[in-house]
This record gives structure tokens, C-alpha cells and sequence, in this order.
């Protein structure tokens, strides 16, 4: 499968939607619940996280001149929790949007063949919207926002 460009596009506008929802919430709307074990500022490590692992991939992956995947099982959130709980609130606000906008950069220059491929074993690891848009729906609904 090509790899479509748009993501770009749209990781872009991911990152500007973490940006807005950290610039409106108080500190103590960071602690909102989302669900029934996170809170906004957990979604925001978690988000932080999860686009950290991807750059690992890009950085091994550019290193090997071929797909590396980590070896990483699903239960890595049940265990992370308690870390990312941890965190204070503004700066889980603050790597989260460090690390989006590294990413989105760092995917924009990243070589086209190794990015397709990488694409085609796992999009979510290219189109990392996806992935924090879930998020980002998740805490708008615990913060009764409605777009």
C-alpha cells in the first residue's frame, strides 16, 4: 500500500489540538478522570509515551535500513500507569507536545522508502493522529467539551 502524504496534515493538526487543549485547562482541570484509571494529564504522557516508541523505530529503523520492531507487549499502559500518574500535570502537558511536534517533524524529513515501509507494517506508527485524536476525544468528553 502507498503510503498516503496527508498524514502529515494531520499529525499537524493533532499536535495543534494538544497544543489548544494544554493552553485552555487550569491545572486542576489536567486532573480531570478519563475513564476510570486516567486523568487528562495521564493521557498526555501516555500520548508522549507511544510517540517517543515511534521515534525509537524511525531512529532504529534509519540505523538498520530496514523495519525494526520492538518487542513491546500491549500490557505496557497497565504497567506505565503508575509512572505516568506520577507526573506532574504541566509537564506531561509539556513532553506531550514536545514530543508531537518532534515527531511530526522527524516523519515530514524521514526517508520516503523507509517510511512506507514502516507505513505498511503498522500505520498508527506513521499517522500518529490516529492514535492521539482517540485520546484527545477521550479527555474532551471527560471535560463535557463538544466539538
Amino acid at each position: 500500500m502507498t503510503l498516503d502524504a496527508t498524514y502529515i496534515e494531520q499529525n499537524r493538526a493533532s499536535t495543534e489540538r494538544i497544543r489548544a487543549l494544554i493552553a485552555r485547562l487550569s491545572d486542576e482541570e489536567m486532573q480531570t478522570k478519563v475513564g476510570e484509571h486516567w486523568t487528562v494529564s495521564i493521557a498526555l504522557a501516555h500520548l508522549a509515551w507511544w510517540d517517543r516508541r515511534v521515534m525509537y523505530v524511525l531512529d532504529m529503523t534509519e540505523k538498520d535500513g530496514k523495519l525494526f520492531i520492538p518487542e513491546i507487549d500491549i500490557f505496557v499502559n497497565d504497567l506505565s500507569l503508575p509512572l505516568w500518574a506520577v507526573v506532574p500535570p504541566r509537564d506531561a502537558a509539556r513532553i506531550c507536545i514536545e514530543t508531537s511536534e518532534t515527531l511530526d517533524k522527524r516523519l515530514e524529513e524521514y526517508s520516503p522508502e523507509l517510511l512506507e515501509e514502516i507505513y505498511n507494517y503498522n500505520k498508527r506508527w506513521i499517522v500518529r493522529a490516529l492514535h492521539r485524536n482517540e485520546h484527545l476525544d477521550d479527555v474532551d468528553a471527560a471535560l463535557g467539551i463538544k466539538f
